[in-house]
């Protein structure tokens, strides 16, 4: 039986795991990242991947980083024949990629060399993608380098968003691996190298990349809404003086005479705005800053009430530099 460690974190990785264990490779142990409080109420919680562990009593390490430390001295120790990594979170020392018999691989959530980095899913859906998928490589000491041994792909559909498509993509992944591992292990397998000149970075998202700008179209508000959600979603600076957020969006098939962040049509029920090059899109769900989601009927009785075609209610931050 083909011995495995597995190394992963967050719901993606955890059907990959349990793919893994239902094909009766045998998971010695399973590493993570340690438990983080989460939520309002700051509740201590296990990663999916420790509670998919801990299901089937599979051992569980958590190191807060895994280099150096006594936790990566076990896997070593254990001398698996395959290290499988799927969004673990940190990077691998070769010390640690070496000691696996067969290979250290990885399941990255996109069509290498497009998107190598922490947010691969968020880039393609922000960038209007049509496809993503993933891609099985082994790993090496730089990030998402190494030779391809598998690869698959997905549509992005228009009301696909991050997380819609990282659980279509773990099924995916879980089932891409499975179907390669076999070849892999009797050496029938034969890796293909990246193209370096084909490569995309996707790093992770940093907190002032989450706004949204007036010079963005409809479409390109539309993408980023939805790449940003479930989180941490995406902005408006001051809308109606408050920093606000857009939960669900849709571009309209219309144009607007009106410069962008103008009403373009308000009823009881449905809000208009104007982004550039005159096009439109509608609010769907918002959030104003201290208040909760609300869908656009609910905004438009309250906090939104006497709106009117024409009104300027999106201030740029660059026009308040």
């Amino acid at each position: 039986m083909t011995s495995v460690v597995f190394m992963g974190t967050p719901a993606f990785a955890a059907p990959i795991l349990e793919g893994l264990i239902n094909a009766d490779y045998d998971v010695k142990a399973v590493v993570t990242q340690p438990d983080r409080y989460t939520g309002r109420k700051r509740v201590l919680t296990a990663s999916p991947v420790k509670q998919m562990a801990q299901k089937y009593d599979i051992p569980v390490l958590q190191p807060e980083k895994i280099s150096g430390s006594e936790e990566m001295q076990k896997i070593i120790e254990l001398a698996p024949d395959l290290i499988v990594t799927a969004a673990f979170g940190q990077f691998l020392p070769m010390k640690l990629i070496e000691a696996a018999k067969i290979g250290a691989i990885n399941v990255h959530g996109s069509l290498l060399p497009k998107y190598r980095g922490g947010a691969p899913v968020q880039y393609a859906i922000m960038n209007g993608e049509q496809k993503t998928g993933v891609t099985i490589i082994y790993m090496v000491k730089k990030m998402d380098a190494g030779d391809m041994l598998a690869q698959a792909e997905m549509p992005i559909k228009k009301d696909d968003d991050t997380a819609s498509i990282f659980s279509k993509m773990s099924i995916l992944g879980r089932d891409t691996l499975l179907e390669m591992l076999p070849d892999l292990i009797s050496g029938k397998l034969k890796a293909t190298p990246q193209d370096e000149t084909q490569v995309v970075f996707s790093p992770t998202i940093k907190p002032e990349e989450e706004t949204l700008s007036l010079d963005m179209t409809a479409q390109q508000i539309d993408w980023k809404v939805r790449a940003l959600r479930p989180a941490p979603g995406a902005y408006f600076a001051d809308f109606k003086g408050k920093r606000t957020k857009l939960w669900d969006v849709e571009p309209v098939e219309m144009k607007s005479e009106f410069e962008p962040g103008v009403v373009a049509h308000v009823t009881k029920h449905e809000l208009y705005l104007t982004a550039a090059d005159h096009t439109v899109y509608r609010i769907n769900v918002l959030q104003p800053a201290g208040k909760p989601k609300l869908k656009i009927t609910d905004y438009l009785n309250g906090v939104g009430q006497g709106l009117k075609v024409g009104q300027k209610v999106i201030v740029d931050d660059k026009q308040n530099q």
